[in-house]
């Protein structure tokens, strides 16, 4: 089982744009960046899978400051969920593409998938992966 941690507010991938030219797409910075990050975390607890794998991905969102107390504890007993930008999917996206040739050959292995988005202290975005 490989976890770690990626610090910081969770990303979603945007959506690749068009070359001003009109001739084909390109990713945008921000999604390489975030992507980039993601690799340089596994990279330092990764051992290369080969087989199957599921995969677990929880994405905190931090805490408005102006929330009341009450509101708080809501959001940290998951009362209160962070139904907002990024999308679930569009976070999947963003790690797994950074994981891409890193943790295992290609996201094709992945048969599992699971991502929860929550409340927390700080932002940070957790991944479990496991060979099943």
């Amino acid at each position: 089982m490989i976890e770690f941690t990626v610090l910081g507010k969770p990303f979603g991938k945007e959506r690749p744009r068009p070359n001003r030219t009109g001739h084909g797409v390109y990713t945008p910075q921000k999604t390489k960046r975030y992507e980039y990050l993601v690799a340089q975390s596994a990279r330092l607890v990764f051992k290369p899978l080969e087989s199957y794998i599921r995969v677990s991905i929880r994405a905190f969102f931090a805490i408005a400051k102006s929330d009341s107390k009450k509101k708080k504890q809501a959001k940290l007993a998951n009362q209160i969920r962070p139904a907002m930008t990024p999308d679930a999917d569009n976070i999947a996206k963003a790690v797994l593409d950074g994981l891409n040739g890193v943790v295992y050959a290609d996201d094709k292995q992945i048969v599992e998938l699971k991502v929860i988005k929550a409340y927390a202290e700080e932002p940070r975005v957790d991944v479990t992966i496991e060979e099943i």
